[in-house]
């Protein structure tokens, strides 16, 4: 339970989980992030961008108007990543589901625009994620407003990582 709204534990629609299998040889190892006849065209990545997050911390809860992110978890570290879904037209609203992904799951995870997000680092080192959304940040020119609902910033919100 988040809030006095109900959350059940299942799987999101649309929501795309893939292992990222590692391919390991004597110089190290090699992870295929993304590859376009996986994915639907309409989720595509226009941009890419890398994070680090230290340990303990979180990013998000929020979510996206008209933007798709395609994370990627490959370590260093590991993260609890709560995905909660947010759209009253879903076959799976009010569902919520809880990942353990990075280095010791390494995942890509499409999250669809209204799917509220959040991860927290629960490593003891700097983890990396990487992410390919299907909309450029702030538009061409970073001219438009920021694509996103910041539920982070509302000391009363209903979604929580830590609960």
């Amino acid at each position: 339970m988040t809030g006095s709204i109900m959350f059940n534990e299942g799987p999101i629609k649309g929501v795309v989980l893939r292992e990222l299998k590692a391919f390991v040889d004597d110089r190290g190892w090699l992870v295929e992030l993304f590859r376009e006849d996986e994915i639907e065209s309409q989720f595509h990545p226009v941009m890419s961008y890398v994070s680090s997050t230290l340990p303990g911390v979180k990013r998000g809860p929020h979510e996206h108007v008209d933007q798709a992110d395609f994370f990627c978890f490959i370590g260093p570290s590991n993260f609890l990543l709560r995905l909660w879904d947010n759209r009253a037209e879903s076959a799976t609203y009010r569902n919520v589901t809880n990942l353990g992904v990075g280095e010791d799951n390494r995942m890509a995870v499409l999250v669809p625009l209204g799917v509220v997000h959040a991860y927290k680092n629960t490593g003891n080192t700097p983890g990396i994620v990487l992410n390919f959304p299907n909309r450029l940040y702030r538009g061409v020119g970073r001219r438009d407003e920021i694509d996103e609902i910041r539920h982070e910033d509302d000391p009363d919100t209903i979604f929580r990582i830590d609960d």
